[in-house]
């Protein structure tokens, strides 16, 4: 007995199979390169920026992870894998170059640590880094272990001979620039040591201050890009390594106060 239905089903069949053969056949989209960046707190917006911009110009993915720059290059060590590592102290470039993990590095900005307190200073606090012994003010410091501006509180007090007195004084350590601005920010500290750049970060334009330190207290330090051995694309790394140190990279750099 004649089924119309089965006979446009029969019909349908070679049609349903050119389409799949069809859908199998489609070349799979082509895979973007990928750089992984250990960065530092301090310079995670900088980076973000130049890596915007160097994403479109080379048609590659940039993936950060941020962190303590100590904290990073212990990730580093037991990852053993990713490409390039900006910490906020050059001697972690050092550091990391003794034991092999970096092979190359440029110089693509600088910083400074200051005194940073709540917007417009509103307990007077003076530009003396003996402010942090003061029984009037909450005070809240860097963990030299976790991050690089913990080795630097380390280095500035330790010269002025009052580290330890500091560190017995402070309410509590923090790991990294983060976590200072944060107690600045919230409340639960009056006085911190940090990054001179963190007050250029929009969460904190409107609710934090610096005070600036003698420069021959809390000297500019060179801030390091490093290539580390494991970089599965080294060319195109090496070719974010000189954008991130070219004059516009730079200027990227400046914007976010670890520059000039």
């Amino acid at each position: 007995m004649f089924n119309p239905k089965k006979l446009l089903l029969l019909a349908l069949i070679p049609l349903l199979l050119t389409a799949s053969s069809c859908q199998e056949q489609l070349p799979e989209p082509e895979k973007k390169p990928e750089l992984l960046i250990y960065c530092g707190f301090t310079m995670g917006k900088a980076v973000r920026e130049i890596a915007n911009r160097f994403e479109q110009q080379e048609n590659c993915q940039i993936k950060m992870i941020q962190g303590g720059s100590g904290n990073l290059y212990r990730s580093i060590l037991v990852n053993r894998a990713g490409d390039l590592y900006l910490p906020g102290s050059e001697s972690y470039i050092e550091k990391a170059r003794s034991s092999n993990l970096v092979t190359d590095a440029v110089v693509v900005g600088s910083n400074r640590a200051a005194l940073v307190v709540a917007k417009g200073n509103p307990l007077g606090i003076s530009a003396d880094i003996n402010n942090l012994l003061s029984a009037h003010y909450r005070t809240v410091l860097g963990s030299p272990d976790s991050s690089s501006i913990g080795k630097e509180t380390e280095r500035i007090l330790s010269a002025s001979g009052i580290y330890h007195q500091a560190i017995d004084r402070t309410l509590y350590l923090t790991s990294d620039s983060k976590g200072l601005s944060e107690a600045i920010r919230s409340d639960k500290a009056d006085l911190a040591l940090n990054w001179l750049a963190t007050v250029r970060w929009p969460e904190n334009l409107y609710s934090v201050d610096a005070i600036e330190l003698d420069p021959e207290i809390a000297p500019e330090h060179r801030l390091l890009l490093g290539l580390l051995q494991y970089s599965r694309h080294s060319e195109l790394a090496r070719s974010f390594m000189a954008f991130a140190a070219s004059d516009e990279g730079h200027a990227v750099f400046a914007d976010f106060g670890l520059g000039r």
